[in-house]
């Protein structure tokens, strides 16, 4: 500010009164200040806003690591934050040891509400997390009663095995996710009522629990796979298990669609240029974040009035990963 001043000419009482858009300055004072604040590049210190307003207008996204998921749910936030005056700070941890262990998120939010930020969003908490500042998560753990937005997983899974049981397959194996995520739990829901509703019994045989990272569905494709009654198709609860079972399957020598049908859950840029293209449920990631950064916006301002659970609809992309299989048993 003194910086700003000496460039101006004028007193850093005057520089605070033109940044702070207070009364008093006249207008060629305040183009001035202005042009010296460009030419020099000047920024107010976030923390020191925050003491004299009691607000940064500053929002994190805390999220456990940088995937696909990730940059799409972001595409959506910083689309509902466009010309809204709130900035956007995006925290993760660098530690791989401590990002994917229990307690991450709420580590974050700790360091994040309250100085930094208005209020935080946050990606696939493994748990319910509790913050000084509002907070939206985006996919809650089970029982959360947080404010959330999340798809509407369980109509999503029962599409998807829907459309595996209208080609003709049985012997549906599910490789799901972390079972403490609400979006976990609904997907194998919605496996399990799918069956059920078509008179097809549930074999515990078939069903395998990773836990989204995309490497712990390999061992899972495999033991399923190389069984003496291997399943005709696989339904994996997100897009990354998905393309690792194809890529188990390959490496086995099996063909999909020919040998295998695989499902997909989130509908990734990836999915659509793998070899096949993936069969795979769309929830709307980018709209995820846009609702999830227009609620928190709202919870900041002290204006939300819509529901605190946002769950927004999901559709069915079928692409090459799916076909009727080999030999279909009777029904």
């Amino acid at each position: 500010m003194s910086d700003v001043a000496r460039a101006a000419g004028v007193s850093t009482a005057t520089v605070s009164r033109v940044v702070n858009g207070q009364y008093g300055v006249s207008a060629s004072t305040t183009a001035q200040v202005r042009s010296a604040i460009e030419r020099l590049g000047y920024e107010s210190s976030l923390v020191a806003s925050s003491l004299r307003r009691n607000r940064t207008n500053v929002l994190g996204l805390v999220t456990h690591s940088f995937q696909s998921y990730t940059a799409e749910v972001l595409k959506g936030v910083m689309r509902a934050l466009g010309r809204s005056g709130f900035d956007l700070i995006v925290y993760a941890n660098s530690d791989l040891y401590e990002t994917y262990s229990e307690g991450w998120e709420q580590r974050h939010l700790n360091r994040l509400s309250g100085t930094l930020t208005d209020g935080c969003i946050v990606v696939t908490p493994w748990g319910e997390v509790a913050s000084r500042a509002p907070v939206v998560v985006i996919d809650p753990a089970r029982d959360s009663t947080t404010p959330s937005v999340t798809a509407d997983n369980l109509s999503g899974a029962i599409t998807a095995v829907e459309h595996l049981l209208r080609l003709g397959h049985r012997r549906i194996g599910f490789i799901g996710g972390r079972s403490r995520l609400a979006a976990a739990w609904s997907r194998e829901e919605g496996y399990r009522k799918a069956l059920a509703a078509a008179g097809v019994p549930v074999d515990p045989t078939l069903v395998c629990r990773g836990s989204f990272n995309p490497e712990s569905a390999a061992p899972l494709a495999r033991d399923l796979l190389e069984r003496a009654d291997p399943p005709t198709a696989i339904f994996a609860a997100s897009d990354g298990m998905a393309l690792k079972v194809l890529e188990v399957a390959r490496k086995l020598g099996l063909e999909v669609p020919g040998d295998l049908s695989v499902v997909g859950f989130d509908n990734i840029p990836e999915s659509a240029l793998a070899e096949p293209a993936l069969t795979t449920v769309d929830q709307s990631m980018c709209q995820l974040g846009y609702e999830a950064a227009r609620m928190l916006k709202s919870l900041v301002i002290g204006d939300w009035e819509g529901p605190r659970q946002i769950v927004l609809p999901t559709s069915l992309q079928v692409r090459g990963s799916t076909a009727a299989p080999k030999s279909i048993p009777d029904l």
